[in-house]
């Protein structure tokens, strides 16, 4: 609609020139409108007679790249076909795919309701270079998301075990104070059997279900996007935490603890901008069983001859009477405790991976001083050096004697470190290698100068004067009698 009283002013306020203004005013359409669309080609298209070649070869085998198919045409034809030339070829097979290939997988936005779904995985920590006392800290979080809120929350852990991913879902929902109706996973080996299996989940995930009323959900094979509200949480997660490590201006922590704390605030304050959603999520939530469930494997195994256990693929050692007997480990997410006679005899961490072993020298040593000829080819002998000055003084001890020599003067240090103190022994270790001859003698003599207790200081307590409150009762006495 034209506003100005001529075409002059018109064309003039909008830096047009009057010629070309009066054009659009006498075809009456706006100059977008105007404009044609190009259909011809403004040169020779150099694959013309190779096309049909060409896109018979993409409609056999779909996962054929442009690079590939113009590198072969380079070696067929020398010299035809220059490198300037790729990216036409690769526009045309693009606009090939877009017209005349095979349809693309389509993501179907779901619709979620309050109160019906809850989604967990795990996410991998290692590469935001957190660390506990300056000491890598390598670990995932299990991670919980409500798909309706978005609400979340999660829990350190070390593997994709069951035991971490029943420790962490029932963290989650006590913290969460209620149970949606399902909890879907992906395709975790902890909870769900392999496609041959009869059953879909395994009997202990479907205990920890069933205890808390929930039904049970897993993505299918090769589909991470079915447990999409959780996998793009775990994006944006690690996004935030390596912000707020930004900012905090240091990626060390003094403690696990400290990081925990770290953690939970990051969670508060992301959940902070979903209360209204996560409230009204929560009016549907069912209610939480009286207790948890415990979420530790218990498993029943014999003590072998050389006085050791093997705990989900790895080996632990244990103290040498109890060989041959059967103990009970109870294996939680980062420890195992062993019971013999429902009595608890021993606490050992967890190893993470397989095939790992954790050998504690006390539970041998006495064994191995009876034995020393067996120290030289033990298969677990860099387990009986706690540290650096044993190794070095067990190598002085062969540079001056025999191997069995040497074995058994070691065994009999080792043995003190195991029965009197290692850190005593350690800081004689220092004060002999390399300065004077290591001994077992040396070691226990200097270790009994160590041992020469202080006098304890004398404490003079000076007596409690009462008569203070003394006046202070009779303040009150006058004060209630006026």
């Amino acid at each position: 609609m034209q506003t100005e009283i001529t075409c002059v002013v018109a064309a003039d306020k909008t830096g047009m020139d009057e010629k070309t203004a009066r054009k659009y005013v006498h075809a009456g359409k706006l100059p977008s409108e105007l404009r044609q669309e190009r259909t011809w080609r403004t040169r020779a298209d150099p694959f013309e007679q190779a096309w049909a070649e060409l896109r018979e070869m993409l409609a056999a085998s779909l996962g054929l790249e442009a690079k590939t198919l113009f590198e072969d045409l380079q070696i067929r034809f020398p010299g035809r076909f220059s490198d300037g030339q790729l990216r036409t070829l690769q526009r045309r097979v693009k606009r090939w795919r877009a017209l005349e290939g095979p349809s693309k997988e389509t993501f179907f936005p779901q619709l979620h309701r309050p109160g019906e779904l809850a989604q967990s995985d795990y996410t991998h920590m290692g590469k935001l270079g957190i660390t506990i006392s300056h000491q890598p800290f390598d670990h995932l979080i299990y991670h919980f998301v409500l798909t309706y809120s978005n609400w979340e929350t999660g829990s350190i852990c070390f593997s994709e075990s069951f035991e971490s991913l029943s420790e962490g879902l029932q963290a989650a929902l006590w913290e969460l104070g209620g149970a949606p109706q399902a909890h879907q996973t992906d395709r975790l080996t902890a909870a769900v059997h392999n496609a041959l299996h009869a059953e879909e989940f395994t009997q202990r995930y479907q205990a920890l279900l069933k205890h808390y009323g929930l039904t049970g959900r897993k993505s299918q094979a090769a589909s991470p996007n079915e447990n999409g509200d959780v996998e793009q949480r775990n994006h944006r997660f690690k996004r935030a935490v390596h912000q707020a490590l930004l900012l905090r201006g240091s990626f060390d922590f003094a403690s696990r603890g400290e990081y925990q704390q770290f953690l939970r605030k990051l969670f508060a304050r992301l959940n902070s901008g979903r209360r209204e959603r996560f409230l009204e999520e929560q009016r549907f939530l069912n209610r939480l069983p009286d207790r948890h469930l415990e979420s530790c494997t218990r498993l029943s195994m014999t003590v072998s001859g050389s006085s050791t256990i093997r705990v989900s693929n790895n080996t632990y050692s244990v103290e040498s009477r109890l060989i041959g007997e059967t103990v009970q480990a109870h294996l939680h997410a980062e420890h195992l405790d062993l019971y013999y006679a429902q009595k608890r005899v021993d606490t050992l961490p967890r190893l993470r991976g397989k095939n790992r072993y954790l050998i504690n020298y006390r539970h041998v040593i006495d064994q191995l001083e009876r034995k020393p000829g067996a120290f030289e080819n033990y298969r677990y002998r860099e387990e009986m050096f706690p540290g650096s000055l044993f190794r070095l003084a067990y190598d002085e001890l062969k540079e001056h004697h025999t191997r069995q020599q040497a074995a058994k003067e070691y065994l009999k240090i080792l043995a003190m470190a195991a029965r009197e103190s290692e850190t005593a022994v350690t800081a004689a270790l220092a004060e002999l290698c390399g300065r004077h001859p290591v001994t077992a003698d040396a070691v226990a003599e200097i270790v009994r100068a160590q041992q020469v207790l202080t006098p304890a200081t004398e404490v003079n307590i000076i007596p409690v004067d009462l008569s203070c409150y003394d006046s202070l009762l009779s303040h009150e006495e006058v004060a209630y009698a006026m």
